[in-house]
């Protein structure tokens, strides 16, 4: 009796947890609003993520296979190691499924780094509503509440990083086949990753929506020389 009890008050515990993760929502209500930065990441690397799995790669990417000794003849769209690195929340509530694939969760997008996205896109847009009413902003620390991650380095790390051998102390199975042993174009350096329009998107310029911290510390680095953003509306 005493061990059925038990049972039942884990199995509380463990559907409270799964029932409380954020859902991932996919990127197309981000860049309803986010014109301008949808616009420069669909032409970035990660926007571009999944063909490097998919059997008609370039000869440059078919050369990568050989040296990270994976087939350069098969599709790895399907694979359930590899995918996770190349889509947007796979494993997860909402996220990208391999047996049914949505097109606004191909690719490293908004989420991968944001988080899961489902509550904060609420408060998103009853503060974007509030500012343009009324200029009335808002603390960012709502938004880190409500999951929006404004740290980014270890969602990178989860990929670029997860191999035998390296300093990242988050290592797990299964590790990634792209090593700086393989080649040293996978040296990964987050200070200059991050700096890089061409693999993630262009910054610009925020209206002033909200206030306060949390902010990356890169934040008005990149603010300081950023142009207008062209702003859209959520359909």
């Amino acid at each position: 009796m005493l061990f059925a009890l038990a049972a039942a008050v884990l199995f509380m515990v463990f559907a409270g947890t799964a029932s409380a993760e954020t859902p991932f929502e996919g990127r197309k209500k981000c860049s309803n609003c986010h014109k301008s930065e949808a616009d420069s990441w669909i032409k970035t690397a990660h926007a571009k993520a999944v063909d490097s799995l998919k059997a008609d790669r370039n000869k440059e990417k078919n050369a990568a296979m050989v040296k990270a000794k994976l087939d350069p003849k098969k599709d790895y769209t399907k694979d359930k190691d590899c995918i996770g690195c190349h889509v947007t929340g796979f494993g997860s509530e909402g996220g990208y499924e391999i047996s049914d694939p949505d097109k606004f969760l191909v690719g490293v997008g908004c989420e991968s780094c944001h988080g899961a996205g489902t509550d904060y896109r609420k408060i998103h847009r009853k503060a974007g509503e509030a500012f343009e009413k009324s200029k009335k902003v808002t603390p960012r620390e709502t938004l880190a509440e409500a999951g929006q991650d404004f740290e980014f380095i270890e969602k990178c790390s989860a990929c670029h990083l997860n191999y035998e051998g390296s300093p990242w102390k988050g290592v797990k199975k299964p590790y990634t086949p792209f090593t700086p042993t393989v080649d040293k174009k996978y040296a990964f350096d987050f200070e200059k990753s991050v700096r890089n329009n061409k693999a993630m998107h262009e910054h610009f310029k925020l209206s002033g929506t909200f206030e306060g911290p949390p902010t990356p510390k890169f934040h008005e680095e990149f603010q300081k020389d950023a142009k207008p953003a062209e702003i859209g509306k959520e359909e």
